[in-house]
């Protein structure tokens, strides 16, 4: 039999297998870990229509720019939400679950519903592109939205409300609590009469004068009219 040259030179023989380099083996063993790719969800869905519509407002929003805005293709968004409307309703339900309303069912009514009113436009004023679609949208199929209505009815019965006029009462604080959360984001000067000041005395001297008032005067126009919504609307209690 016939040496090998390491073997003459009294060194083991080397195997077919040994010295390959791991990239050469036949069989890699399978990388553990997660995917890098983000799994997408409908929580995921609702932060990045709420970042576009941050950035290129409500007309801005379509189903291609919310793919790219997360980085996925349109199809993968389509397994989570069959059209613009249902993210329309998450965003919805996300925002209504910022609103505080634990004041109803363990406050007085007017207490409950100044918690509400304050909470509610301190929440849209962050996103007042939105109002607009919100204040119209369809509640059908919005859980969170639904169950916030629920607790306030809930509180206006309890306080002796009709209950034919529970809904119109809702809806003319929301409609005050909408137009509000404009305001916050007003410029200071938005009554400034410019050069008109002298054809416009009595109101050029009320802004003036209101000047003196301590308070932002988004809060304070805002706390003056919702205290005369909770006097006005009380009187219809039994």
């Amino acid at each position: 039999m016939l040496e090998t040259t390491n073997e003459r030179a009294g060194m083991p023989a080397v195997s077919a297998t040994q010295g390959r380099s791991p990239g050469n083996a036949g069989t890699q063993r399978r990388k553990a870990g997660r995917p890098s790719a983000a799994v997408l969800d409908k929580a995921g869905i609702t932060a990045g229509a709420l970042k576009l519509i941050s950035r290129k407002g409500y007309d801005g929003l379509t189903m291609a720019a919310l793919a790219k805005q997360l980085e996925v293709a349109p199809s993968a968004l389509y397994n989570h939400v069959a059209a613009k409307r249902d993210v329309l309703l998450l965003v919805e339900d996300h925002l209504t679950a910022l609103v505080d309303v634990s004041g109803f069912g363990t406050a007085s009514w007017e207490q409950a519903v100044r918690t509400w009113a304050w909470s509610y436009r301190n929440v849209f004023a962050e996103h007042t592109p939105l109002i607009p679609v919100i204040a119209v949208l369809p509640v059908t199929d919005a859980p969170q939205t639904l169950a916030m209505y629920e607790t306030v009815s809930k509180g206006f019965l309890a306080a002796g409300f009709p209950q034919e006029r529970v809904v119109s009462s809702i809806v003319a604080l929301e409609s005050f609590i909408f137009g509000s959360a404009y305001d916050v984001t007003a410029p200071e000067d938005i009554f400034e009469s410019g050069s008109m000041a002298e054809s416009t005395p009595n109101f050029t001297a009320a802004v003036r004068s209101s000047a003196g008032v301590p308070g932002r005067p988004a809060d304070v126009a805002f706390e003056l009219g919702l205290e005369a919504l909770i006097s006005g609307l009380g009187a219809l209690r039994g």
